[in-house]
């Protein structure tokens, strides 16, 4: 799969620990709904983690040894799926597990060290090293000190104005539709 080419589009959000990512995605989340997109997301989580909790059906069901426990009601499901000594999943397969038609984007939050479109997050408070130039797939910066990288190459985004980061994410949702449609007449 060339997550480049991936339909729906995904974009990643993409920084260390402690940056900010979630609370980021958060606030646009409803900004981009606003737009009417349909969004699905793929959270990357470096730890055993649970949805459920003891004394749930489904959370005892599937510690009983269920190793798939799909919960339903009307206005949500979740399938929950063991994998005792699987390797960490790649996006690729967390991707395939999306149903694709129904989306417009898909976000993502991690897999930083994957090769797909991502805005790198960076707060100098952190100390943590760029993700970029190293990563030619970071196609902006969002960034609570701008002005400390006058010097880069790439769009430079306010982490801390979600409205212009949402801005900016139709802008380059609008081009990827544009150069799909051109790829399409070129091979037609």
């Amino acid at each position: 799969m060339t997550l480049h080419t991936h339909k729906p589009p995904i974009l990643g959000f993409a920084a260390y620990s402690g940056t900010g990512k979630t609370t980021l995605l958060c606030q646009l989340i409803p900004l981009l709904r606003n737009e009417g997109l349909r969004l699905g997301l793929v959270k990357h989580a470096h730890h055993t983690f649970d949805v459920d909790h003891p004394g749930k059906d489904s959370y005892e069901l599937r510690h009983a040894g269920a190793q798939k426990v799909l919960i339903g009601s009307r206005r949500r499901w979740a399938l929950m799926v063991e994998t005792p000594n699987a390797d960490e999943p790649s996006l690729p397969d967390l991707l395939a597990q999306l149903p694709a038609n129904d989306l417009d984007l898909i976000l993502v939050e991690g897999f930083k060290h994957e090769v797909f479109p991502k805005i790198e997050l960076h707060r100098q408070a952190t100390a943590r090293p760029w993700l970029h130039p190293q990563d030619p797939s970071i196609i902006a910066i969002a960034t609570d000190s701008p002005d400390v990288i006058s010097e880069r190459t790439l769009p430079v985004l306010d982490l801390n104005q979600p409205v212009t980061i949402a801005r900016f994410v139709l802008r380059w949702l609008a081009a990827q539709a544009a150069s799909q449609t051109t790829l399409s007449r070129n091979r037609g």
